[in-house]
């Protein structure tokens, strides 16, 4: 597989990787390339945003989630019809989920894809003292190919003279920078960055940002990537027949989805029809089974308790219904804001409370009883990321593996928990998913 391809990475969270990505992004899309977005890790967030940049639905690449032939074939699936690949990074560079960042860390991601990396800098409060961060980073391991510097929120184009001239003798070229504007500034809240639907630039914005960057010398860079060898992997080949209709929450209070495990279940055989708990008054026709991701009902928690036609439609709903976190949320008895308690939908007991600390990791874990997406004994590989909290209502759906710690709801119909599934890790929950559909729809 010949693809141009670039990993854009950084010292650490907050340094501008997600602003850097979107406006390279957009900048070679204005001049007529067809490139592909991914996002290390298990982010539904960021990806937004380089979407609405490259005009192309971004896919995750996690190497805890999968192993390298799996990542590999979830790349090349994903950049299917793209002229070159740009892979965003996770946190800094050598981070992930142990300590040295062997795993799940966007150093591991681009050793696999055996593409050049550009460090995103923040450089506001620094000028000579880039060179030390940079050697750093360049020498902390060999396998990977440090190729360029980009700096973010530079205070003047004699500040970008300066670090240029420091970079000089470390001999990563400096490849430009973005200034320090407000307007270059994505918000963010609890979970991160805002979603590219509430607050993003369109892309010709993003491109006209790009003018401090060389742009045509980061795509010779990506070029220089080698041929990559794909190796033998486990995911499903080819697409089954219609088996069954699945209804998927899709609004502003539920929008976190994987891509790429949503077309995994299109591939074996699911039809995904989209509603609306904030807008809907009941479910699609048909309906064999009900997915409701994450997302913020807690932003949306007064518009969702008004909307009784959903409530009820989910209430009489007989068939299987699988909810994460967001999901979890509205399913239970109650949602208790700072704004006030909010009745919810009541097919999991118990009520969720918003708490000021954030809840988050990887999640390995097994199924604690046969449910709509596990039997019993099953292991599934997830991630978690919340800032509400509940009590523990038995039956729990998950135990950790390696661990007493339990989690979620589970009454063999009904799955709600706080972890988010990555279903290509194994593609077992997606069949067991879709055969339970299909049974409830008679199929």
């Amino acid at each position: 597989m010949k693809l141009p391809r670039l990993v854009v990475a950084a010292p650490s969270s907050g340094s501008g990787k997600t602003t850097v990505a979107a406006v390279l992004l957009a900048a070679w899309r204005a001049r007529g390339r067809v490139v592909q977005p991914f996002k290390v890790g298990p982010d539904y967030i960021d990806p937004t945003h380089l979407g609405r940049a490259a005009g192309r639905t971004p896919r995750n690449l996690d190497g805890w989630f999968l192993d390298r032939p799996e990542l590999l074939e979830v790349f090349r699936r994903g950049a299917l019809g793209a002229a070159g690949a740009l892979v965003e990074g996770v946190m800094g560079l050598f981070d992930g989920r142990d300590a040295l960042g062997h795993e799940g860390s966007t150093a591991q991601v681009a050793r696999w894809l055996d593409a050049p990396v550009v460090l995103v800098v923040d450089a506001r409060a620094m000028a000579g003292s880039i060179a030390a961060l940079v050697r750093g980073f360049r020498d902390h391991d060999p396998r990977l190919r440090l190729a360029g510097v980009v700096a973010n929120r530079v205070g003047s184009a004699r500040h970008a003279e300066i670090l240029a001239e420091a970079l000089e003798p470390v001999g990563v070229p400096f490849l430009g920078y973005l200034p320090r504007l407000p307007e270059l500034e994505l918000p963010e809240r609890h979970l991160g960055l805002v979603l590219a639907g509430e607050r993003s630039f369109e892309p010709e914005a993003w491109a006209r940002a790009a003018g401090t960057l060389n742009v045509e010398a980061l795509w010779r860079l990506a070029q220089v990537a080698p041929a990559l060898e794909l190796p033998p992997h486990t995911l499903p080949e080819g697409r089954q027949p219609l088996r069954a209709r699945i209804a998927v929450a899709r609004d502003a209070a539920f929008s976190f989805y994987y891509p790429e495990a949503l077309e995994l279940l299109e591939q074996l055989g699911a039809e995904l029809v989209p509603f609306s708990p904030l807008a809907d008054e009941g479910l699609p026709e048909d309906t064999g089974a009900v997915w409701i991701g994450g997302g913020y009902p807690e932003l949306y928690a007064r518009e969702l308790a008004a909307n009784r036609g959903a409530l009820e439609a989910l209430r009489r709903f007989s068939g299987p219904v699988y909810a994460e976190c967001g999901g979890l949320m509205y399913l239970s008895e109650a949602l208790e804001t700072p704004d006030g308690r909010y009745a919810m939908v009541g097919l999991v007991p118990g009520a969720a409370r918003m708490q000021n600390r954030p809840t988050l990791g990887y999640r390995h874990v097994e199924a604690l009883g046969d449910g709509p997406v596990a039997r019993q004994g099953w292991r599934a590989k997830g991630h978690a990321f919340h800032y509400s909290t509940r009590l523990l209502i038995e039956p729990a759906a998950w135990r950790q593996v390696g661990g007493a710690e339990r989690e979620g709801y589970l009454d063999g119909r009904v799955h709600a928990s706080y972890t988010h599934l990555y279903f290509p890790a194994a593609p077992e929950l997606a069949r067991r998913f879709l055969e339970v559909a299909a049974a409830h729809a008679g199929v």
